[in-house]
């Protein structure tokens, strides 16, 4: 029997349930097209931020109202009356509507000390029990043994067999680095996946976010939103001389200053700005009166001012007590910190073990949501060094960001690195852990013009023009591409498709047996993902041409798990047609067979006999081919660009390219209007890619 729904259960608070939750929710959206998230017994009377976070995260079309169960004061009521299996009677019709409507539920027990007043523990588990959901274990280590680790596995296995329980997976969270690699840890559970997972400091620390919750603090200033996602160090009442605050303060500390001590706020706002010293996460006023105007005005028009200030009516050590009441949480608005968190999960638990223990749905969907997360997922198994050459561009540095916390690739950002680093601060970025060139100080420029030269000497180019043009960041990065120093590019924010295409063809050029670079984009349908080619590059392809984007189209469908079904595009379908323009079909068809007998590729084809089912029975009648395609090869520019944008605007599919093919090595090309999530995906279709070449 398939396993179509999975219980998350810790024994002890904040134990980390919600990460593995979030964790488990990604694998499951690449697996299912439709998975729900319940949580069987909520908080009374308050909102529900974790089934808010991951409804909101994974942008799922459940009701919040779905996911929950019945509150605590309503599980007292059951369990005071002795009513336990009403209980159970309760939650598993509320469970079972969405395992009947759902291809997969995900449930997160509860942890409330208050509850656990009234009744065991182990009424998770019971619940588990009814609901006939295999276990995702969640285990704290933080401050543990590896002895008191394996003890608490070792009191998991009793108590799931006590129940009958089937564990599906234990995660041992908040690990310490030294028990991490000790596989030790995972012996008491022989069959049973275990994955330790080493502490994240970062996830474990509250935000400015979590500060303005607990103080209900006024906001005096504020440039960037994204610096409310500031993660905090500590506290630091700054109620001493600004040399003497100066010696105790570190980065990313929460200052907390006397509305009155402007001596402070300018040391604050000199240390953001002087290279050495540390930079705020916050600044929060205390006091009843309000700071000098004309500082706050100075502050204001800082633009590389970029700390939040806040004014709190309580005296500075008030202030202190309240932030003590702190708690690090993953809501939606924690956008860096869930994009470290799904990292950090992918990075140390092996998804792919995890994959094959979930149950295979048997319908052929793939949805837009599963299409990328699968993406992610691949490009996250092999990370590949990609070079981004436009670090003017903020878009590309926020990217970089989401791209280096979720383990996507390893990438390299051209430009000064001090600059960056500057340009990073005030955007509330952190870019640690990326690496930069600069290439006007690398030391590579002579050996890329040198290699330049000699590639482009037939085209009569001389050394000083290749001195000259590889000073143009597109041209040094390819030539990094060509030297081996990194995996691929991906640039066009700021620059045009030529200014991205050109340097490729003269550095990296085709691949053998291909003379053209075409390119393709992944149409994601409702329930299901087609390949058109090419649709961005080549205005009118000759038969031989066009014969090798549909044989590209097949291999880079191959390469991002779709089967390839090739129907080469026309007017008409069959023999039926004449014309030169259905004659080069024709043609192109021939020598695409003719060079991959192993491909299934049949042409000329309407595209209503390519998608249809019906209508290629009807038009084509034993046609492997038609009705079925799932790679659409379009007969020219003009067609193939209007058609994938008509697709797009009449069924509201997503259109995630171009992706360029034909390189010995991958280049990819981005919209200059391209968002930050466009270029995270580009970045990891690239780097599949690169996986490939």
């Amino acid at each position: 029997m398939h396993t179509r729904s999975l219980y998350v259960i810790s024994k002890e608070p904040h134990a980390g349930s919600l990460f593995v939750s979030m964790g488990l929710m990604e694998i499951l959206k690449r697996q299912f097209k439709r998975v729900a998230f319940f949580k069987p017994i909520v908080a009374a009377e308050e909102k529900e931020e974790d089934i808010e976070t991951v409804l909101t995260l994974f942008g799922m079309d459940q009701r919040s109202e779905e996911a929950q169960g019945i509150s605590t004061s309503e599980a007292e009521v059951f369990l005071a009356r002795g009513e336990e299996a009403k209980l159970y009677e309760t939650l598993i019709s509320r469970f079972e509507s969405l395992h009947d409507r759902y291809d997969f539920v995900l449930c997160l027990g509860f942890f409330d000390p208050h509850l656990i007043e009234v009744v065991d523990f182990d009424l998770n588990l019971r619940i588990a029990k009814n609901f006939s959901s295999p276990v995702a274990g969640v285990v704290s280590a933080r401050g543990k043994s590896l002895e008191a680790a394996q003890e608490d596995i070792l009191l998991w296995e009793r108590v799931l067999k006590e129940e009958g329980l089937k564990p599906f997976a234990f995660f041992i969270n908040h690990v310490q680095q030294t028990l991490a690699c000790d596989m030790d840890i995972v012996k008491p559970f022989k069959g049973v996946p275990c994955f330790p997972i080493p502490y994240e400091e970062e996830i474990d620390k509250p935000t400015v976010l979590d500060l303005l919750e607990v103080t209900g603090g006024e906001i005096l200033d504020m440039k960037d939103e994204r610096r409310l996602e500031q993660t905090i160090n500590k506290s630091l009442i700054a109620a001493m001389r600004p040399e003497h605050f100066l010696r105790y303060f570190e980065e990313g500390d929460l200052v907390i200053v006397p509305s009155d001590r402007s001596d402070i706020l300018l040391a604050v706002l000199a240390a953001n700005q002087a290279k050495g010293f540390p930079s705020a996460s916050a600044v929060v006023i205390g006091g009843e009166m309000d700071p000098a105007e004309n500082i706050l005005q100075l502050l204001a028009s800082d633009e590389m001012f970029r700390i939040v200030l806040i004014k709190v009516p309580l005296d500075t050590m008030q202030i202190a007590m309240q932030a003590q009441k702190m708690v690090a949480r993953i809501t939606p608005k924690h956008r860096r910190k869930t994009a470290l968190a799904l990292g950090h999960f992918a990075k140390y638990v092996d998804t792919e073990l995890i994959e094959k223990s979930l149950a295979k749905s048997e319908l052929d969907i793939v949805t837009p949501a599963m299409f990328l997360h699968r993406i992610f997922a691949r490009a996250a198994r092999k990370k590949e060094r990609i070079v981004l050459p436009e670090s003017m561009d903020d878009r590309v540095l926020r990217a970089a960001e989401i791209i280096f916390r979720r383990n996507l690739a390893e990438i390299v950002i051209l430009g000064e690195k001090a600059s960056i680093l500057d340009r990073a601060g005030i955007l509330g970025i952190d870019l640690e852990g990326i690496e930069f060139v600069d290439p006007l100080e690398s030391g590579y420029l002579e050996r890329f013009a040198q290699k330049f030269y000699e590639l482009r000497e037939a085209k009569g180019i001389t050394l000083d023009e290749a001195k000259d043009t590889m000073k143009n960041w597109t041209y040094f990065a390819t030539m990094m591409v060509y030297e081996g120093m990194v995996d691929a590019m991906v640039s066009g924010a700021t620059h045009t498709t030529r200014e991205t295409v050109l340097p490729a063809l003269q550095i990296i050029k085709t691949k053998p047996g291909i003379d053209i670079v075409s390119s393709i984009f992944f149409m994601c349908l409702d329930t299901r993902v087609l390949v058109y080619g090419d649709c961005a590059i080549v205005p009118d392809p000759t038969p031989s041409e066009l014969a090798q984007i549909a044989i590209e189209s097949a291999e880079t469908a191959k390469a991002f798990g779709i089967e390839p079904i090739v129907a080469m595009l026309s007017y008409s379908t069959g023999e039926s047609g004449v014309g030169e323009d259905v004659e080069k079909v024709r043609e192109a068809t021939k020598i695409a067979q003719s060079l991959r007998p192993d491909l299934l590729i049949e042409g000329p084809m309407q595209y209503d006999a390519a998608i249809d089912p019906e209508v290629g029975r009807r038009k084509m009648p034993g046609s492997r081919v038609a009705g079925r395609a799932t790679v659409f090869i379009f007969p020219d520019l003009n067609t193939g660009n209007n058609t994938y944008k008509a697709v797009q605007r009449a069924t509201g599919a997503i259109a995630i390219g171009p992706v360029l093919q034909g390189l010995r090595k991958p280049v990819n090309d981005l919209s200059r209007g391209c968002s930050v999530e466009d270029i995270v995906s580009t970045v990891a279709i690239t780097a599949i890619q690169a996986q490939k070449s």
